[in-house]
């Protein structure tokens, strides 16, 4: 073989080996509202981040912000992430929304999925998980632990989600102990551990015994385990997004548990394959999405099988946590007797059930 040719012959195994190397690895991107240890909401987006590496490993590059805040912020953060390259763009907050939207009409290349909103576009699909599911097994625990029949629920924003969650707990709670009350406390934020302490405490010092939460933080489960640690009386409490069990057995007695992994993993693919589209895509715990953490001994055990007979049969379709009849907070029927609610009416849900008390902030 002259010298010529030797040249030629390994220019082409050079070409050949660069061609099945070249091609950049797919970047996917993850806009947070908390930071990564807050312990719920982010944390779990987190888990599913780390989980999409581990799915893919050197085909994919991820990157992410956190504690990003809703709004002009989060739109700068989202456009800093598709100049960098990003292919795929997870924001995963409901204030993300239109700072999504508007982003995403100027990098019409680029694939974007927005969590817990409403509005698509062709490289804009929606996600989000039927935690309302999850907040009814919730309300059936804490109706049976209550001693002094008062509940407090640490709202963060008056949106839907939050609304749905608050409904359904409520109405599982009053199935199982007509006597209970529920008091909402907004705090105005997804994560901000010194509000959502001092929330859960002056809910207990309303008389609450159970406090529920729809923010990020594990701030009320440590102000909850304060005062049992005290010895004065026993709080209940739940995980939010995440199982929180390093507060089990109590006062955690259980979790809401947001399982993204899947998800992420499979919306990754699409764009690998060249096969996503926009969608729209609501889960709940038949499919995984909502998990519910472990029961603890602190629950007797016929609430726990009660609880756990709940989580079959919603996982199974056999139960929807708001079947009729139901009426709104004004007395006037909502939903017959057997009656469903549509998933449209609960995407905007802006109503409280009849027997909760105050309004709802606008």
């Amino acid at each position: 073989m002259t010298f010529k040719n030797i040249l030629a012959t390994s220019a082409l195994a050079l070409g050949m080996a660069g061609g099945a190397f070249a091609q950049d690895p797919t970047k996917v991107g993850f806009i947070y509202v908390g930071p990564i240890g807050d312990g719920g909401w982010t944390y779990e987006h987190e888990q599913a981040r780390l989980a999409v590496e581990a799915e893919f490993g050197d085909a994919v590059e991820t990157v992410y912000q956190e504690s990003v805040p809703e709004g002009a912020d989060a739109e700068r953060a989202i456009t800093q992430m598709a100049l960098g390259g990003a292919d795929l763009i997870f924001t995963t907050s409901f204030g993300y929304m239109d700072p999504t939207i508007n982003v995403a009409a100027k990098f019409p290349d680029v694939k974007f999925e927005h969590a817990t909103g409403y509005k698509q576009a062709d490289n804009v699909g929606v996600y989000s998980a039927r935690f309302y599911e999850g907040r009814a097994v919730q309300g059936t625990i804490a109706g049976h632990l209550t001693e002094t029949n008062k509940i407090g629920y640490i709202g963060s924003f008056p949106i839907p989600e939050v609304i749905r969650g608050i409904n359904a707990a409520y109405l599982h709670a009053k199935k199982v102990n007509p006597d209970v009350e529920f008091s909402v406390v907004w705090a105005y934020t997804w994560f901000d551990p010194a509000k959502e302490a001092d929330a859960a405490q002056a809910l207990i010092d309303q008389g609450a015994d159970v406090i529920l939460q729809h923010t990020d933080s594990t701030a009320p489960q440590a102000a909850a385990q304060k005062v049992n640690e005290a010895g004065e009386k026993t709080i209940y409490t739940f995980g939010q997004a995440s199982d929180m069990s390093e507060y089990a057995p109590l006062p955690r007695v259980s979790s809401i548990i947001d399982n993204w992994a899947p998800y992420y993993i499979e919306r990754t693919k699409a764009v690998m394959d060249g096969t996503w589209e926009s969608d729209n895509t609501w889960d709940g715990i038949g499919a995984g999405m909502v998990g519910i953490g472990e029961i603890t001994d602190a629950v007797p055990a016929e609430v726990k099988a009660e609880a756990e007979e709940l989580i079959a049969k919603i996982g199974s379709g056999e139960y929807h946590p708001f079947t009729g009849p139901i009426n709104k907070q004004d007395g006037t029927p909502w939903l017959g007797e057997g009656e469903v609610a549509d998933d449209g009416t609960l995407a905007g849900m802006n109503f409280y059930v009849e027997g909760l008390t105050g309004d709802i902030p606008q």
